[in-house]
Order: structure tokens, then sequence, then C-alpha cells
């Protein structure tokens, strides 16, 4: 066992810990609910420094805590996973006071954020802070638990629609579900590599339940869906051409996405998860801004 960092080291490893890098799965869609929302009650893209300030710390305050409950409610799990043992609780490096510490330091900070907001964004921000946090324990009782970590990402673009406008409108429900579908999609190919030990450990996936090849199968219409719903998202707000070429780019990158894994061959899994879903929500967001800056 290590001993538990301090100082400098304790930052990184609570970077680590709540994998930092992955916000670019859910940001940049919730950059593009900002924008379209901006766009919808003020006539351009740009809400002001204010508010992309305290959306982006809300975001990221929102992500933190969920990842940190999430490790320390799956501590004893990860302790047992070959995949996950070396994680910072089960390796010793975080001592679990230190983590709930960061976790409620989180949550304060959220709630500060959606209050700077407006008054809707904080009357809503205990019901999108529970939804983040929840999916930590659907695992254990059903193998639907990727659709529940989806709506947890796809509720950021709606958020950031909520954090611009102060009000909550069907238009940005598209992009919502576009996210839902997306995550869910990308979330059963990761699962994919604990279908065994999930069997063994009694927790819940759709590899677990329904096998590999089932699953990849529900993966590609999740992904089907969300390229549809992010077309139907670009529709409602009266999109460019630009975005429409953006819908073409995710379709094509969840396209080769899909056809690096095989039931028989995981060997890939790394790359479609992280590296070609992190060009999925940056191209998305490259697109939606040149969409809006032309218009």
């Amino acid at each position: 066992m290590a001993t538990a960092v301090r100082g400098v080291r304790a930052f990184r490893v609570y970077l680590e810990m709540i994998k930092f890098e992955h916000s670019i799965f859910a940001l940049p869609f919730a950059m593009i609910g900002m924008m379209w929302g901006s766009r919808a009650a003020f006539g351009h893209p740009w809400p002001g420094g204010w508010t992309l300030f305290w959306i982006v710390v809300a975001m990221v305050s929102c992500r933190s805590a969920a990842m940190a409950f999430n490790r320390i409610a799956d501590r004893d799990i990860d302790a047992v996973n070959p995949r996950t043992k070396n994680r910072a609780i089960p390796a010793g490096m975080l001592e679990l006071r230190q983590v709930n510490l960061f976790f409620f330091a989180s949550c304060v900070l959220f709630f500060v954020a959606a209050g700077m907001l407006n008054p809707l964004s904080l009357a809503l921000s205990p019901v999108a802070l529970g939804v983040t946090l929840v999916y930590s324990r659907t695992k254990r009782f059903t193998p639907l638990c990727h659709f529940v970590l989806g709506l947890s990402l796809g509720i950021a673009p709606a958020a950031a629609w909520i954090g611009t406008t102060g009000k909550l409108e069907l238009a940005i429900g598209a992009i919502t579900f576009a996210v839902l579908f997306w995550t869910a999609g990308f979330d059963i190919i990761y699962a994919l590599q604990d279908e065994e030990f999930d069997r063994e450990h009694r927790l819940r996936s759709l590899p677990q339940t329904i096998g590999k090849a089932s699953a990849l199968t529900v993966s590609r219409v999740c992904h089907l869906l969300a390229v549809a719903f992010l077309a139907l998202g670009g529709w409602m707000i009266h999109a460019g051409p630009i975005w429409w070429a953006g819908v073409l780019f995710a379709a094509l990158l969840l396209t080769y996405e899909q056809s690096l894994v095989k039931p028989d061959d995981l060997t890939r899994v790394n790359m479609a998860f992280f590296t070609l879903n992190g060009f999925v929500s940056l191209g998305m967001f490259a697109f939606a801004l040149a969409d809006q800056l032309t218009r």
C-alpha cells in the first residue's frame, strides 16, 4: 500500500482521480448550449465573460464531485479489479477523508456557481448534481446504467442553456438526447472490458447481461440515434450548413469508432473510447462555433 500523497503531487493525483482530461466529453457540448441559448435570447452567440466563467466552473465542479463520489462508492470494487486497482484510493495514494473533503468542496463550489448564474440554475442544481451522482449506484442493480451516465452528461448543454438564458426551452432538448445516446454508446464499448469481472461480482452492465455481441449492437443503435438527434437539434435552432457538415463529421467518426471494436477483439477499446470521442465533442464544438460566427 502506497503512502498518501500531499502537496503538489496530491493535486496531480486528484486530477488523475477525476480524469480531468475527460472533461472534453461534456464541456464542448455545454459550450454549444451556451452559444445556442445566447443566440436565442440575445441574438448573438456570446453571453459575456461572467456567464462563460461560471458555466465552466459549474461544469468542472459538478463533474469533479461526481467522479469523486464514484471513486468513494466503488473503492472496494476498484481494489479487486485488475484494471482499476491502481486508482488513488485502493492504491493508498489518497486517503478516504481527503477524497470526501474534495467531494464536498466540489459540491459547494457547484452550488455557488449555479447561484452566480441565475435563480433557475440554482433551483435546478440539486437535480443536476443528483443525476450525476446516482450513476455510481445504478451499476449495482440495472444494466441500463450506461443510459444514466448518458443523462448525466446529456444535461450539460441544457444546463448551459439555462445558465445563459434563465429558462429551459424545447430547442436544446435534442442535443441533450444526442449526448445521452452518444455517451451511452461509448460507455457500452468501454464496459466490454469488464464483462467477466462484472458477472463474477454481480455488477450490472449490458455486456454482462446480454453478451458482448448484442451489447455492441445496442451501442451502434445508440450512436445512430445520437447522430439523428444532432441533426434534429440543428433543424430546431435553424443551424447553417457548417453545423450540418459537423453532423456528417460526427457520423463518420462514430462509424469508424464502431468498426474498431469486435466482440472477440477489444485491443482498440481505449482508442475508440477516448481518442475518437474527444474528436467528436471538440469537433462538434468547432463546427457549432464556426456556424455561429458566420451567421
